[in-house]
């Protein structure tokens, strides 16, 4: 979004408040976590990602105050802006499993999500001898809805190249009632899970590690108070999330702490010189980097208008997607909307498992998300779904 300012305002009038020293492609750690990328690929320094002139303030948002168009960082310095957008992410709350964070110091245990955790995904992947190898899904919203699973179908996949599938018992103990929220997709991730004999549990949140007995406590949402202790050879924990704690208690949230923005323009339904994009949003949609390409794009021409006293006209449609991996060489591409309805780029059924795809999400998308999109060049495949379906009507 810096990028794309730049262009409207002069570099001179940017600024990007930014605490972290390196600047990561998390879509990635997916396949770190299953030995197909090194964790050396995923990350570039800030420094080198932030557009040229364009100021970064390194410091981190302790305060926001949009009543005076200020915000306080952790250095405590207050920064003023004419329009601010908030782009602050998704909050890891690790802690809130009783046995974690300091599980992790036990071998056996993993976790895609974190810089510090998604090596260990890959000891424990290569270190498997045999029994339960868990993964799970909170009970809380989360980013990257899929990769929860994509790490059971990799890991899946490399007990059999390595023959200790028949020792392996694959378990996906999720908080969720269904494994996809598009029917499309759900219905192909259900095909896959019974031929590869993958066991799934529904309404099952994972509450407790005990990393040096290598358990692992789950509630039954269905039946608040009831648990249940599952002995693991492998553990890939998905933390529960939370709005970052300095949008929680922020006039800019909503009640449950998101930035509370219009579903269609992204601007702050309060503060019309506040803006939201990604993770941190209270958009109804999937939180993915494929929806914030789409809604920087959309995000753009919001401010443009708003710039010139005039009423954003370009609606947010919800787009998101996620590449579903379902194998070191195979991937099914969700692409949906706002209303769980499939909205799909290529002019062939994107619910099949392709070769074509995983290429594309192992190398093509790194490649457009460091080239194009932090350059503020890409606003999603939406033209390209326009050529391709010109072509077929």
């Amino acid at each position: 979004m810096a990028a794309r300012m730049k262009r409207k305002v002069g570099a001179e009038n940017v600024a990007i408040v930014e605490p972290s020293e390196t600047h990561f492609y998390q879509p990635i750690w997916t396949l770190v976590g299953a030995g197909a990328k090194p964790l050396s690929s995923s990350g570039r320094p800030t420094a080198n990602v932030i557009p040229s002139g364009v100021e970064w303030i390194k410091a981190r948002v302790v305060d926001l105050n949009p009543d005076k168009n200020c915000i306080h960082t952790d250095d405590d310095k207050k920064i003023s802006y004419k329009y601010l957008i908030i782009a602050l992410g998704i909050q890891l709350d690790y802690e809130k499993i009783k046995g974690l964070p300091e599980g992790f110091a036990h071998p056996k245990i993993g976790s895609n999500y974190s810089v510090r955790t998604v090596e260990k995904t890959w000891k424990a992947l290569q270190d498997f001898k045999e029994g339960n190898a868990i993964f799970t899904f909170p009970n809380t919203p989360v980013k990257c809805a899929g990769a929860p699973q994509k790490i059971m179908y990799l890991s899946e996949a490399y007990f059999r190249k390595t023959g200790k599938r028949p020792k392996a018992n694959i378990i996906f103990n999720t908080s969720l009632g269904a494994i996809f929220g598009v029917k499309k997709y759900a219905d192909a991730l259900q095909k896959i899970i019974q031929e590869r004999a993958l066991t799934v549990n529904y309404k099952q949140n994972l509450i407790e590690v005990r990393a040096d007995k290598q358990e692992a406590v789950f509630e039954n949402l269905d039946k608040p108070g009831e648990t249940q202790v599952i002995s693991y050879e492998m553990l890939h924990v998905t933390p529960p999330m939370s709005p970052p704690d300095v949008l929680k208690t922020s006039p800019v949230a909503d009640a449950a702490g998101w930035v509370d923005v219009d579903k269609d323009t992204l601007q702050h339904k309060r503060y019309p010189n506040v803006f939201g994009i990604g993770d941190c949003t209270n958009l109804p949609t999937s939180k993915t980097a494929a929806a914030v390409a789409a809604q920087s794009g959309i995000l753009d021409r919001t401010i443009s208008l708003i710039m010139k006293n005039q009423t954003p006209v370009k609606k947010y449609d919800g787009y998101t997607s996620c590449p579903l991996v379902t194998g070191y060489n195979r991937v099914i591409l969700a692409e949906f909307n706002y209303n769980a309805e499939p909205l799909e780029t290529f002019p062939f059924d994107q619910s099949k498992e392709r070769l074509s795809m995983y290429l594309m999400k192992a190398d093509m998308m790194p490649f457009l998300y460091w080239n194009l999109m932090l350059r503020g060049y890409w606003g999603g495949p939406a033209f390209l779904r326009k050529l391709f379906h010109l072509g077929k009507s």
